[in-house]
């Protein structure tokens, strides 16, 4: 059995803070001592289901304490999301209706299984025990914080500031985020680092129930592919952990180096100091394989590293490239309108940015006419996508 010490150094690999390092050995020599597993908590709101690299920062962490036998909630927020999280946002957030909610919380739990062990998960929703309130246990939740403690908050005092509305509602949802901890009986809760607030609510709101309070660890936001932006499928710096092997590999490979290495700590075990000894590139293609065979399996991340290395170190076409028939096209179709029926690209505007910075090409001859007429060859769009027009 490791000793508590690296159990600690383990867990801290990837995070940005914890709260309190101290507590935290306390509760796993407690945990050792006695047998009893620890409740680790994680809380998502289901109005995104389709997971990608940033979300499994979080869900890695959880399954490294589920490797060390604690007993991990995965919490889909559906009642909290009625209200909407308050977190980076200007204004107040349009409440959702619960058949959207329910429809998205369970695509959101089918693919978390994908890194936890679903023998291992307890997935609950906080409607369990929050739906059941009375408005006297309401009154008494709303007075463990005061709106001053609120205002402390940066997101609602820029708003205050600017004269923006600031509903009481969103007031509440820190207090319920912290009430789901206080029910769920967490020893440890893990978070963003943007979520610091209502994790610290959550350790304030146990102690006015009686409970000792929660350790809160935070992960960073990882950014997306532009190095830049949170990962983000609204900004299309994504990498979704449902994607096909080669395509997870090739966006990997469009990372900066820089970068590289904050992806190899927060979404991997690989030696980090190996790395740093590779060349860049070949540390790159271990990362891009590595991700690749997590989701998937060793084939998979050697066939992915295979055909990147056919279609941009040899120049061959990859041969998984989407086709389309000349037969099947209507009359007066465009090349932008194909690209974006068959989603290769999002919209017509992206057709032209990319035309603008000699992003797409037919046999290796760059193309800047949206309507320009559909004729056998191969279309390359940006670096990683291909069509095979016949």
């Amino acid at each position: 059995m490791s000793s508590i010490k690296q159990i600690i150094t383990d867990l801290s690999r990837g995070t940005t803070e914890i709260i309190n390092t101290e507590l935290l050995e306390a509760k796993l020599r407690r945990s050792q001592e006695t047998g009893k597993p620890l409740h680790i908590k994680a809380g998502f709101d289901p109005t995104a289901p389709d997971i990608h690299l940033g979300h499994s920062v979080l869900l890695r962490k959880m399954r490294q304490f589920q490797e060390l036998g604690h007993k991990v909630f995965f919490l889909i927020g559906d009642f909290t999301a009625l209200i909407g999280d308050p977190t980076g946002k200007n204004q107040l957030r349009p409440r959702l209706e619960p058949a959207f909610i329910e429809e998205n919380a369970k695509t959101y739990a089918k693919q978390v299984f994908k890194i936890l062990d679903p023998k291992k998960t307890e997935v609950v929703f906080n409607s369990h025990w929050l739906g059941k309130m009375t408005p006297q246990d309401l009154v008494a939740l709303t007075a463990q914080s005061t709106v001053a403690q609120m205002l402390v908050r940066s997101d609602f005092k820029k708003r205050f500031d600017a004269g923006r509305e600031i509903s009481v509602l969103e007031f509440i949802y820190p207090l319920l985020q912290g009430y789901d901890s206080v029910a769920m009986k967490a020893d440890v809760e893990l978070g963003g680092s943007d979520q610091k607030f209502n994790l610290l609510m959550g350790r304030q709101i146990q102690q006015a129930y009686g409970q000792e309070p929660q350790v809160v660890m935070m992960t960073p936001l990882l950014e997306g592919l532009d190095g830049e932006n949170k990962m983000s499928k609204s900004l299309n710096n994504y990498v979704g952990i449902n994607e096909q092997p080669s395509e997870i590999f090739g966006k990997i490979m469009s990372i900066s180096d820089e970068l590289m290495f904050k992806y190899a700590e927060c979404l991997t075990s690989l030696n980090l100091d190996e790395l740093h000894q590779m060349h860049p590139k070949e540390a790159k293609m271990k990362l891009a394989e590595t991700i690749v065979v997590q989701y998937y399996d060793a084939h998979a991340g050697q066939a992915a590293r295979e055909a990147f290395e056919r279609v941009f170190a040899k120049g061959e076409n990859p041969e998984d490239m989407t086709e389309f028939s000349l037969a099947q096209a209507k009359t007066g179709l465009s090349l932008a309108e194909l690209l974006v029926d068959l989603k290769l690209v999002g919209s017509r505007n992206e057709v032209r940015r990319l035309m603008q910075q000699g992003g797409i090409s037919v046999n290796n001859e760059k193309i800047t006419d949206e309507k320009w007429p559909l004729r056998p060859g191969i279309i390359k769009v940006g670096k990683r996508r291909f069509l095979k027009i016949s």
